[in-house]
């Protein structure tokens, strides 16, 4: 963009729309917010009117321009998309009108996602409270090219943004491909027919009930249910006791490389949960509702019974014809579950083939992640040079 493009405020160029209805009890809502970061405006829920406190509310119009009044210095903002025209917000948004004969929208929701959008909203408003008005949105500038250099712009970052989304289509294919063959594979990889069960071979210890007067700021961790993610421990929602009553129970305390099976929802849409404790998990205990697997490692290799935890062997077995997952089972009925052992040497062997492909699909997963942040950092770059700045 040329340095010389005319810089006017935003209210030129909207219209703040302050009208509201009044909620009908007998009707059904649907209620938007703002994402944060700029991230555009989503369906927050569909909810009977009777069930609405605050009768007054406003109705947003596909393409206006919705601000958060809270959440604003944050990036809640963004444009109403077409499939939520008529959806309501309470006061605490703000609803502006775009003069499309002088603003594309699209080129309106393209700045308002760079670093000179808003650094300029975190400045608006007093110091001492967060909260932004419809006059500090008035005021915040914008450059105002004419309409067709404006579409220029728009075309030029739609196509950008296309080969992004592409790319990022692309990976996560190729991610999905080797995931359904690494299922695949993992189906064939154990022997069959079963002669035995998994309980001739381990068993299960399931955690300690620990009472909710003690669990505190700090402490040992404990590890529950919504911890157990897919391979891994999930720490971000920690539970935790204080360390001084840690030693009363030694029997319930994880070591490295202790297998974990959920037993409340054990099997979700994205896989089953189990999870191998790894040295950043220590020191924690065992909470009830997970279950530690417990054998003998001269019979048993214990990345094999992880292998097979994690395949579809298992998954069948405590979810026949269903994909939504179990509301919970016992550690006694995982016990039950038709197992074959073949002798060590053999488990060995299928470990090695199949953390082979686990590197394989961990290798794609780093490069995704990796090429994921390249392109988030790239997005501000972008938008920067299309606005002159």
């Amino acid at each position: 963009m040329q340095s010389n493009v005319p810089r006017v405020k935003l209210g030129e160029v909207l219209t703040h729309r302050g009208d509201f209805i009044t909620v009908n009890d007998l009707q059904l809502y649907r209620r938007v917010t703002a994402q944060l970061h700029a991230k555009g405006i989503i369906l927050r829920d569909e909810i009977d009117g009777s069930l609405i406190k605050t009768k007054k509310q406003r109705v947003c119009r596909a393409g206006d321009f919705l601000v958060a009044e809270i959440d604003a210095k944050l990036g809640g903002f963004g444009i109403v998309p077409p499939y939520l025209e008529g959806s309501i917000v309470s006061s605490h948004y703000f609803l502006f009108e775009i003069d499309e004969t002088k603003l594309e929208r699209e080129y309106l929701d393209f700045f308002i996602r760079t670093e000179e959008f808003q650094k300029q909203i975190t400045a608006r408003g007093s110091t001492n409270y967060a909260a932004i008005r419809p006059p500090d949105v008035l005021q915040l500038e914008i450059p105002l090219p004419s309409v067709k250099e404006q579409r220029r712009i728009v075309a030029t970052l739609e196509r950008l943004f296309n080969d992004v989304n592409a790319a990022r289509k692309e990976r996560a294919a190729s991610i999905k491909e080797l995931e359904t063959l690494q299922s695949q594979i993992k189906n064939t990889a154990f022997p069959k027919p079963h002669t035995t069960t998994v309980g001739e071979f381990v068993r299960f210890q399931t955690g300690y009930a620990f009472k909710s007067e003690w669990f505190s700021e700090e402490g040992i961790r404990l590890v529950r249910n919504a911890n157990i993610g897919h391979g891994n421990i999930d720490w971000s929602d920690t539970m935790r006791i204080p360390e001084s009553l840690r030693k009363q129970f030694g029997n319930f305390e994880l070591r490295m490389g202790d297998i974990l099976v959920s037993l409340d929802r054990p099997i979700i849409s994205t896989g089953v949960k189990v999870a191998k404790v790894s040295e950043a998990d220590l020191p924690s205990l065992l909470l009830q509702r997970v279950a530690r697997a417990q054998f003998d490692e001269n019979k048993v290799d214990v990345n094999y019974f992880f292998h097979w935890l994690t395949s579809p062997n298992f998954i069948t077995a405590i979810n026949p014809g269903r994909s939504s997952g179990v509301p919970h089972i016992s550690h006694k009925e995982i016990e039950r579950i038709p197992f074959s052992l073949p002798p060590f040497k053999e488990q060995r062997r299928i470990v090695a083939r199949l953390d082979r492909l686990q590197d394989k699909v961990d290798e794609v997963k780093r490069l995704q992640a990796e090429t994921e942040r390249e392109m988030v950092a790239l997005v501000p770059a972008v938008l920067a040079k299309a606005f002159g700045n």
